[in-house]
């Protein structure tokens, strides 16, 4: 009975992994820091065609997205570690430049050396291609983890940026698969603050000098987990602006909206947030990390591995 019980929960598993907190550790001694990430399970769920693009938001695996933003933090010890030269946009009269702000004035192009190095000093591999004199790159028929269906992104890497779809989920699904216009679990437009977690708020419609708030403090969660993909600061996503990554060069999306815009940022329905050339940097833009699932979460649908299944899900208990 115990056996088939811890099965059963395993089964399971899609359905309940979007609970799953995830904690992965980057860097060393003074430079070390730590990154939030929440499961998004219900692989293969149909796309919502109420947004725009119209569909969006089908994704065919389980993956991880970043519970939060960037923070400044988070980049100045990637830089320190990883000689980066990555820079910041100086947000002293936009809120400050605290440790826990999000990392805003970050090109599309940093960003993705930023998560490169993620991988590289953790033995993965790297999700973007530059080539010796730090200029972008498609990965190429023939190099290792091509994917012809994304040119950007190297298929083997365990972090990346977000597609548009796979930041989409996060911020406007639910765990029945179907769909929210705003990423705090609503249809409805959520209350603007300045700063707070409480349910269904989001930052935004503040003044400019207010700026965003920390990323642990940037509203409601979104019904898989996230904070702030409504409002704080407009986030990269991977994707270009028409949808192909077939152009090193063309213009990246951003989502989401940010302190000082209005709800009509925030929504699912609003594709026209912003488009920027990979090499531009905005001060109200930032973005957030995804990344491959632990395996016990990633194979929780696979059946019939009997005992080596459950020595792998040391975690569960009955």
């Amino acid at each position: 009975m115990k056996k088939l019980l811890i099965l059963s929960v395993l089964a399971l598993g899609y359905q309940t992994a979007s609970a799953q907190l995830v904690t992965e550790s980057f860097g060393t001694g003074g430079n070390a820091f730590t990154m939030d990430f929440v499961t998004i399970g219900n692989p293969g769920n149909a796309a919502d065609t109420t947004g725009r693009p119209n569909p969006a938001g089908s994704v065919a695996y389980t993956y991880n997205l970043g519970k939060y933003e960037v923070s400044r933090d988070q980049i100045d010890k990637a830089n320190s570690a990883g000689s980066l030269g990555i820079t910041l946009e100086d947000m002293g009269s936009y809120g400050g430049n605290g440790a826990n702000k999000p990392a805003t004035g970050v090109s599309w192009y940093e960003a993705a050396k930023y998560v490169n190095w993620l991988n590289t000093s953790t033995g993965n591999t790297a999700a973007y291609k530059f080539d010796g004199s730090g200029t972008f790159q498609l990965w190429i028929a023939g190099d290792a983890g091509y994917n012809a269906n994304n040119l950007f992104r190297n298929s083997l890497a365990k972090y990346w940026l977000p597609s548009l779809n796979e930041w989409y989920k996060g911020a406007y699904g639910n765990l029945n698969g179907t769909w929210n216009n705003f990423p705090t679990g609503s249809d409805s437009a959520p209350t603007a603050i300045a700063s707070g977690t409480a349910a269904n708020t989001a930052v935004y419609n503040q003044s400019f000098p207010a700026g965003p708030a920390d990323i642990n403090n940037a509203g409601g969660l979104s019904p898989y987990g996230t904070m702030g993909q409504g409002g704080n600061v407009m986030e990269w996503n991977e994707t270009s602006f028409d949808g192909s990554n077939n152009i090193a060069g063309e213009n990246r999306e951003l989502r989401g909206g940010s302190w000082n815009l209005d709800a009509y940022f925030l929504a699912s329905s609003t594709q026209d947030n912003y488009d920027l050339y990979p090499s531009q940097e905005s001060y109200i833009s930032g973005f957030r990390v995804a990344s491959v699932p632990e395996p016990s979460t990633g194979l929780l649908v696979v059946l019939g591995l009997g005992g080596l299944l459950l020595k792998r899900r040391k975690t569960v208990t009955v």
